[in-house]
């Protein structure tokens, strides 16, 4: 999952910060605005109501709803860190100068933080959560300053509440800091007890969605609360990989989520992609095959059943986006589906394989031709356009066949498993290019189950997958052995390259 692309800053005014604490500036001659001036006088309002409490509840709410419509825009988020000054001198009585300066962002930011977390503002606190979270999305400068001043571990605090909105909202402002940041988040596991609010929530999600089944779907907070509890989440795990064990408690609250919800079209969306990208880090693959009837993945009552989601996702996905979309968006799900038939019992692999691999009926022509959904999968491991999701599909297709390349190959055919096996150093099996393994069959230098030319009895090329039988016959002249062998090497030549 990539960073969120940072945008700008929040507003500060001149009457809040003394200019004689400036450790640096720079001069920035700028004309002002009305709305500029109105960003000022709030900030200076909040900053006054932080020592002297004149404002009440109501008031406090109204300036915050109006100082975050102001401040959703980069060139409004600015003023945060700059200050007005005007100078009668060289610069012209109509000019605006403006100072920026390390101290009067964080000065802003810290009226923010402290309207946010101190209780005495309960009742506007989320409002100035939302002017936080914005700043901190729109300019990172501000997610350190954050961290510096002692928030993060306010904001884990506010995760124990049962409470969507502040699940939302301090989700999010962890999930920004922490990029490149400084904070260590292993505190706020020990201190904080980080994990427990995430599994907590997650759980409180899982039972949502299942109640949805017999009521009113979750509202927009409740699935934006969820979404930003999955990024935080998998960044934790991502950067934290130690820490994955105590946050795997969600994965089965992930997997009924998953089960449960109704899935949009394209199926990609939030929060389904942020479902799967959670379950990625989660540890799906340390559980040995002996323990799996404890799995969540594979449940009792039907063992099928989560694996057959994501088949399901997966060709809904293969079918409505674009090859350049899958790249980003299919990639995990492809992963996640390598990483089940890893540790699944047999049942479940043998489903995988009838779900995944190209079947013998699609044998009456070169495998990959088709419009299934096998066909498709095969398609993408050699897409120009999608490379790490090529890699993914041939991994998955390299695991289904339990990493033999025998078996591989007469799965998908050589076309289609060469560039794997090339690009990570397998050997193909020498007799996979044979046309004619009956010989050696009959005089029991070859296992017939190893044999890549038949399947099911029936003879195929090995290089398309085609049944022999099926293939279109050659009515014209022979080649003579000249004309073979210059047929060889311009193959060899197009291998090497």
């Amino acid at each position: 999952m990539a960073a969120l692309q940072p945008g700008s800053e929040l507003s500060g005014s001149g009457q809040c910060f003394s200019n004689k604490t400036l450790l640096e500036h720079r001069l920035i001659e700028y004309t002002t605005t009305a709305e500029e001036h109105e960003i000022s006088r709030l900030m200076s309002e909040l900053d006054v109501d932080l020592r002297e409490e004149k404002l009440n509840a109501i008031e406090r709410v109204s300036i915050l709803s109006h100082l975050k419509s102001l401040i959703c825009t980069p060139e409004h988020a600015e003023l945060v860190i700059r200050e007005k000054v005007r100078f009668n001198g060289r610069f012209g009585r109509a000019s605006v100068v403006w100072i920026e300066l390390t101290d009067l962002l964080l000065q802003g930011v810290k009226i923010l933080c402290q309207h946010s977390y101190d209780t005495r503002f309960i009742e506007s606190s989320q409002v100035a959560l939302r002017c936080l979270a914005n700043a901190l999305l729109i300019e990172s400068k501000t997610r350190q300053m954050v961290v510096n001043l002692g928030y993060a571990d306010q904001a884990a605090m506010k995760l124990k509440n049962d409470n969507r909105e502040d699940e939302l909202l301090n989700s999010r402002i962890l999930f920004l800091i922490s990029y490149d940041e400084t904070l260590d988040f292993n505190k706020l596991f020990d201190e904080n007890d980080l994990a427990e609010s995430i599994n907590r929530n997650i759980a409180r999600h899982a039972r949502c969605y299942s109640n949805s089944k017999h009521s009113e779907p979750p509202s927009s907070v409740e699935t934006m609360a969820l979404c930003e509890t999955l990024k935080l989440l998998f960044n934790l795990t991502q950067f934290y990989p130690h820490r994955a064990p105590a946050l795997s408690k969600s994965v089965p609250y992930v997997l009924d989520i998953l089960s449960s919800i109704q899935m949009p079209s394209p199926p990609l969306q939030q929060p389904i992609n942020y479902l799967i990208n959670a379950l990625l880090n989660l540890l799906l693959d340390d559980q040995p095959a002996e323990t799996t009837a404890e799995n969540p993945l594979f449940p009792e009552n039907d063992q099928n059943q989560h694996a057959s989601r994501f088949i399901t996702i997966l060709d809904a996905s293969v079918r409505q986006y674009k090859e350049e979309q899958l790249e980003t968006l299919a990639t995990p799900l492809v992963s996640i589906l390598q990483k089940i038939y890893v540790i699944a019992p047999t049942s479940v692999k043998k489903h995988l394989h009838v779900s995944l691999l190209p079947s013998n009926n699609e044998r009456s022509q070169p495998l990959g031709r088709s419009d299934t959904f096998a066909s498709r999968l095969l398609r993408l491991s050699t897409s120009p356009v999608a490379p790490n999701l090529r890699e993914s599909v041939s991994g998955l297709m390299f695991e289904l066949s339990d990493q033999n390349p025998t078996s591989f190959v007469r799965n998908v055919g050589y076309g289609f498993a060469s560039g794997f096996l090339m690009s990570h150093d397998i050997p193909a099996p020498e007799f996979s290019l044979k046309r004619d393994p009956l010989d050696a069959i009959r005089d029991g230098t070859e296992d017939p189950g190893e044999t890549l030319t038949r399947v099911d009895g029936q003879e195929i090329n090995p290089i398309t997958g085609q049944r022999t039988d099926m293939e279109p016959v050659d009515t014209g002249p022979k080649m003579t052995d000249t004309e073979k062998e210059r047929e060889a090497e311009r193959l060899f030549v197009l291998f090497e390259r």
